[in-house]
This record gives C-alpha cells, sequence and structure tokens, in this order.
C-alpha cells in the first residue's frame, strides 16, 4: 500500500532544459522551491535521447540548492518508458507528466515506477506524480485523474497545449474557465492545484506576469511552473501569505478561540464577523505560512551544506 506523503510546497517550479549546461549549473541560484529537468518540449527531437542520459548529472546539480528535483518526460510512450528509466531515483521527487490521457494513463505510468523503485531500492511512493491537463478530451477527465492513483500530488492545466487543442489564444479569457476547474478538481482530490491563467511565454513582463499569478491564487491556485529566473522570486512573493495576512489571521483565531470558549460560536475583530469557515481560512493561512519558512529553511541548510562543502575541498 502507498501511503501519500504531506503535500509539497511548491510555489515555483523553474523548468531547465536537460542539455543546456549554463542554465543547469545556474538552477540552483534562482530560489526556486523547484526545478523541472526538462526532457520535453525544451529538447529538440533529434537531441532527447542524449539529454536523456544526462538526467542524473544534471539532477545532482540543480538540487544543490535544496529545491525539489522534478523530470518532465515525454508523452509518446516509446520515449515516455525510457525517461521514466532514466529518471526515478532517489534525487527525483516527481514526475511531470505532459499530456495525459486519463486515469488509466496514471496508473500505467505508477505501475512502472513502482517496478524502478523496487528495483533500485527506494521506498515504493517516492516518486510522486505531476499530472498536466493538455487536451480538451483530458479535460472532462479531469476529476478521475486527480484521483487516480495515490503518487498523484498535483495536477495542472498546461494553458498552451490545451489552448492549441481549442484553437484559440492562451488569453485569460479562454483559460479561466478550464483552469478553474482543474485547480476544483484537484482540492476535490486533496492534491495542490498549480498553473496560471495565461502564457508563460511572455517571461520580459513582469507586472502581466504578476497579474497572471495574482487572479491565478484567487482561484485557490498554490503554485506554478516558470521558465525564467525572473519570474521566480514574484511566484514565490505572491503565492505566499503576506505579513498583513499573516497576522490577522493571528488575531482572527485568537478572536474565534476565546469566542467559543465563552460559549459562542462567532466572533467580531474590525467590523468583520469571525466563524466557523472565516477561522478555518485563518488557520491555513497560518499552515500555509508554516510550511513555506520550513522549506526555506531546509533550503538554507542545504545551501551551507554546500559551502562547508567548497570549504573542505579548498
Amino acid at each position: 500500500m502507498i501511503l501519500r506523503p504531506p503535500l509539497p510546497v511548491w510555489r515555483s517550479m523553474m523548468f531547465v532544459p536537460a542539455n543546456v549546461e549554463r542554465y543547469v549549473e545556474k538552477a540552483h541560484t534562482c530560489g526556486a522551491d523547484a526545478i523541472i529537468v526538462d526532457l520535453e518540449d525544451s529538447i529538440a527531437p533529434a537531441e532527447k535521447a542524449a539529454a536523456r542520459g544526462l538526467v542524473q548529472g544534471v539532477v545532482a546539480k540543480v538540487g544543490r540548492g535544496g529545491a525539489d528535483v522534478v523530470v518532465r518526460i515525454n508523452r509518446p510512450w516509446r520515449i515516455a518508458v525510457s525517461d521514466i528509466e532514466a529518471a526515478v531515483s532517489l534525487r527525483v521527487c516527481a514526475l511531470a507528466l505532459p499530456k495525459v490521457d486519463d486515469a488509466a494513463h496514471i496508473r500505467v505510468v505508477a505501475e512502472i515506477v513502482d517496478e524502478l523503485e523496487i528495483e533500485r531500492g527506494i521506498a515504493v511512493g517516492s516518486t510522486r506524480l505531476i499530472a498536466m491537463i493538455e487536451t480538451a478530451e483530458a479535460f472532462f477527465e479531469v476529476r478521475a485523474i486527480a484521483r487516480a492513483h495515490p503518487r498523484v500530488v498535483a495536477t495542472m492545466l498546461g494553458m498552451e497545449d490545451f489552448s492549441v487543442t481549442m484553437g484559440m489564444a492562451p488569453e485569460p479569457e479562454g483559460l479561466l474557465h478550464a483552469t478553474a476547474q482543474t485547480a476544483i478538481a484537484a482540492r476535490a482530490a486533496g492534491v495542490v492545484p498549480l498553473g496560471l491563467i495565461g502564457t508563460l511565454a511572455q517571461f520580459s513582463d513582469r507586472e502581466a506576469f504578476r497579474t497572471m499569478v495574482r487572479r491565478a491564487k484567487a482561484l485557490g491556485i498554490e503554485g506554478s511552473f516558470c521558465i525564467h529566473p525572473g519570474q521566480v522570486p514574484i511566484l514565490n512573493e505572491e503565492f505566499a501569505p503576506t505579513a498583513a495576512e499573516v497576522a490577522h489571521a493571528d488575531r482572527a483565531i485568537a478572536a474565534f478561540d476565546a469566542a467559543i470558549t465563552g460559549g459562542r460560536a462567532s466572533a467580531e475583530l474590525d467590523g468583520r464577523m469571525i466563524d466557523v469557515p472565516v477561522a478555518e481560512r485563518a488557520r491555513r493561512v497560518l499552515s500555509r505560512q508554516a510550511a513555506i519558512e520550513a522549506r526555506q529553511r531546509a533550503m538554507a541548510a542545504a545551501c551551507d551544506g554546500q559551502d562547508r562543502t567548497k570549504t573542505q575541498v579548498v
């Protein structure tokens, strides 16, 4: 039996092409919660086999700063299986699965990963799955996909590919409904909703990107993929509670708990009622902040360890 571990904190997940050395060398310094070693769209077809052979060396480099390491595999099954065999290791915490068709697709991948973990002495269930919904057909299967297997830890709408299948531009007007439905399916399944409402391609317009992130957060989405280091701090900031939100949550919980102690089920704070759902939202804010702070401490410790190792080597 596979037990689902705690959900990850992935505010920012930056793609790094497996075969571009200068990006690989710098990836651990960007501050992303996760680095996605890409074997799919950023790799030319003729270079995919060579890129696959680099995966484990690349994974070791990009994880030096303490970020979680994910590998995005390819979709055609013959390539996908080779990618999975190359990727599964103790250093890789998840596989990002493009163009997931349905729940059966997830279960096939999970079975392959089961075998590889057993063969390689890895605890079964260690390698989690991110399901990417990228076709109109798959959209109608999103609820089943999100619930398909305990390895599934997150779902997201693949904005660019989904827009192609819909015959539309990746603009907010067309993506809002599908993104919201995908996020709802994730929440219903108890997994992390990821994504944005728009395109990642316009990475130079930082304010437009920030607006996109805020729209996604308003839907309950917790993080997103990105393609440029300049997008990382925006994702990390916007997908975290603000200091004001944390302070208000503390006060709201204190007021609510005092009301409960006094035999009431609601309290007044700053002219607003604090009842059960409001208190629950406040608790989630504090839980989210605590998880982010724990990740930051772990990443700082990893960086300190790297620095000590370098000093010893010198």
